[in-house]
């Protein structure tokens, strides 16, 4: 049996609510190529037109505007009876929903399609991670039923006026001066840390994750290290045991270091916190597994997603050859994931070998690889650096330089913070006695 690709009354109703209701079309989320009938498709664009013209919506008007192109849409019988076939606009967003619906199960049949060809010729492995891609991209359209109401928000903010929120209005980094800064990391924001190689990125975004852990979810996806590395470094850094002991405990460890060790891991195996670390990721894999953590947790948890790091996720096929549009599109969908799923997106990133060139080593914006779309999509973006990384004598040794260069609802400004690296530990200068995670 042939599937239904489209539903014509549906279709027509919709447009016969719009000259009832002219006004609608300002509403309206529909676009042309969601119509499958041509008549129909032709007569919607026509409408669209004449509303971004300031034209009036009505019988007369569009037959003037159509003219001699009136039986591309069908004829004027046609056009009266489609008028005639809504006595009320009352369902027009009910029609709406039919109407791209039925779209969207086209568009995923071409899809499904273009895999299945893909599976004949054996060219089967890119064309399935495109595939769903569009897939996902398809979900997130067909759920998007916003109008731009803003009554809910303004009742929102009403309400948020009403409790006293504290000072942390986000998801707490563990760091004093940080929060203060950020007021924590905010729901949907994206937020890209860089730095150069070996400089403390993983250590940084792993003390976020434990701290976050806490009261929060955590999910870090690692593309460059096992997840039994991370987990060790976690260890180190609860613990506070060397990482050089934690190569070989059953030589290197003393009796101290056993209890610690216990309640580490204990600590841990508590915590909320997930680790990915398969290869070759792509933004598919990335957004399947926090969608999948989104509906287990519901969407009131708060969740922060740690990407390390951003150049090695694995882009879409189309783009291999321009690693600009390859880097510009992955942060694209990491922006678009921490809005659709309502999480905080964090991502490591790497910074070019110009900031080796300068006097001043600290990073700027433009040191960021492929930096524009980056820069654009971020809301908030911090630089992390370190004195004793090109000096080994400096008198700033073990200090971490956190250098927040953009924040888009709130103020930019650096801070210094304690970096025990025989550990990994990250902590307020005036406070580095803390563990990460409380048993």
């Amino acid at each position: 049996m042939e599937p239904q690709l489209y539903n014509q009354a549906a279709e027509e109703a919709l447009i016969g609510c719009l000259f009832l209701e002219p006004e609608l079309i300002q509403e309206c989320t529909i676009r042309p190529e969601h119509f499958y009938t041509h008549r129909l498709k032709f007569l919607f664009s026509t409408l669209l037109n004449m509303a971004e013209k300031g034209s009036p919506i009505d019988i007369v008007t569009l037959t003037i505007e159509l003219n001699e192109s009136i039986k591309d849409a069908g004829g004027i019988s046609y056009i009266y009876d489609v008028v005639a076939s809504v006595k009320s606009s009352e369902d027009f967003h009910y029609y709406q929903s039919v109407v791209k619906e039925f779209a969207t199960k086209r568009e995923a049949l071409k899809v499904a399609g273009k895999i299945q060809d893909d599976v004949v010729e054996g060219e089967i492995t890119d064309s399935l991670r495109e595939g769903i891609q569009q897939l996902m991209m398809l979900e997130v359209n067909l759920e998007d039923t916003d109008l731009g109401d803003i009554s809910p928000s303004l009742t929102e903010i009403y309400d948020d006026c009403e409790t006293d929120l504290g000072e942390i209005t986000g998801i707490s980094s563990g760091l004093e001066q940080l929060d203060a800064l950020t007021g924590g990391f905010q729901d949907s924001d994206f937020i890209v840390i860089g730095a150069r190689p070996s400089v403390g990125k993983t250590a940084f975004a792993l003390n976020l994750a434990l701290h976050a852990a806490k009261e929060h979810v955590s999910i870090m996806f690692s593309l460059e290290m096992s997840k039994k590395q991370l987990l060790k470094r976690a260890i180190s850094a609860t613990a506070g045991i060397s990482s050089i002991k934690m190569r070989n405990p059953r030589r290197n460890f003393t009796d101290e270091d056993w209890p610690k060790f216990t309640k580490a891991i204990a600590s841990i195996s508590k915590a909320n916190l997930h680790l990915f670390d398969k290869g070759g990721i792509d933004m598919v894999y990335i957004w399947s597994r926090v969608q999948k953590l989104r509906r287990e947790y519901g969407p009131d948890q708060k969740l922060l997603v740690i990407v390390d790091y951003l150049q090695l996720i694995m882009g879409d096929p189309k783009h291999r050859a321009n690693r600009q549009a390859e880097i510009s599109e992955i942060s694209r969908l990491l922006k678009i994931m921490a809005r659709e799923l309502n999480v905080v997106v964090i991502t490591l990133s790497q910074l070019s070998r110009g900031v080796e060139s300068r006097e001043n080593k600290r990073p700027i914006l433009s040191d960021l690889r492929e930096s524009g779309q980056i820069e654009q999509d971020a809301d908030v973006i911090a630089f992390l650096y370190r004195d004793d990384y090109y000096e080994k004598k400096t008198p700033e040794n073990n200090i971490l330089e956190v250098i927040l260069a953009k924040q888009r609802n709130g103020p930019i400004g650096t801070i210094k913070l304690a970096f025990e690296k025989e550990v990994g530990r990250i902590e307020d200068v005036n406070h580095r006695d803390g563990s990460m995670i409380s048993s």
